[in-house]
């Protein structure tokens, strides 16, 4: 039997079908509890590209898809419940780096990256910051 889809992964699926509204999908990613497997005393991240990416999943069966490629041997795999906004509002600005949000990356045609950009972090941790200011004094 499959499991109903949590909302964000709904809207996941719809901006990967290329039907979903960007601003509803970055709502509802701040609006989601999302699991993420913790390691060492802190959140289990990724570098890719020049950014650590947070990796958070949308329920237990997406973060079961991860735990069976990353856990170690029949160890459970800890994890926190922490709302998208607070990682985005929080932790990412906290990690003195470019971080941004990586949700469900062991589901096939279901993942989704929250860069560190202007709109989904806070300005201060936003790698377009200064791009963004320069657009908007132009366009008055």
């Amino acid at each position: 039997m499959e499991q109903a889809r949590t909302a964000l992964a709904e809207r996941i699926a719809q901006q990967r079908r290329g039907v979903g509204d960007p601003r509803a999908l970055i709502g509802e990613m701040r609006r989601s509890v999302l699991l993420v497997p913790t390691a060492g005393g802190g959140l289990w991240s990724a570098r890719s590209g020049g950014v650590r990416w947070i990796c958070g999943f949308t329920d237990e069966a997406a973060l079961a898809r991860f735990a069976l490629l990353h856990a170690s041997g029949d160890q459970p795999m800890d994890y926190a419940a922490l709302l998208g906004a607070r990682i985005v509002d929080e932790v990412v600005p906290s990690l003195d780096e470019p971080a941004g949000l990586a949700v469900d990356i062991a589901t096939e045609d279901g993942s989704m990256f929250f860069p560190p950009v202007v709109g989904i972090v806070p300005d201060a941790a936003a790698v377009d910051f200064g791009e963004a200011e320069e657009g908007r004094s132009h366009g008055r």
